[in-house]
């Protein structure tokens, strides 16, 4: 049984003014009661979105367009990683899965792996906001 309610979900996003963070708490109210919302975040930290289970994430269509609607907030919260980890490049801290010839992330795959790792991130916020063990 979920310790949280849908008001203090509504909360985070009323008092944020971060875009992809009202984005995110739109699309867990939308998972329906709080048990299921968080089982969605458990799942969702253990298997991640390369797991398939966020469904508007799945395509490059959809993770390219995430990214870029939100690449300002996203490149936030890596710069901020980066700082919190002492990783000096994006492919210290993503591994093998980071492109180093793009730099700049123009082209497909570290767009989608930072739409991912943005969504990821900002729901595992919201979950230590709502007082959940991930």
């Amino acid at each position: 049984m979920a310790n949280f309610t849908k008001k203090q979900l509504t909360g985070i996003k009323s008092n944020t003014d971060n875009k992809l963070t009202k984005k995110v708490v739109n699309m867990l109210l939308d998972k329906g009661t709080t048990g299921e919302i968080e089982s969605y975040i458990k799942d969702l930290m253990y298997g991640g979105c390369q797991s398939g289970m966020e469904g508007s994430l799945i395509y490059y269509t959809d993770t390219i367009a995430f990214y870029k609607k939100y690449q300002r907030e996203i490149k936030e919260m890596l710069k901020n990683a980066l700082d919190e980890s002492g990783c000096k490049s994006p492919s210290e801290l993503f591994g093998n899965k980071w492109d180093d010839e793009d730099i700049f992330v123009e082209d497909t795959n570290n767009q989608n792996l930072l739409a991912w790792f943005g969504f990821e991130e900002t729901v595992r916020n919201i979950g230590y906001e709502l007082g959940m063990e991930i």
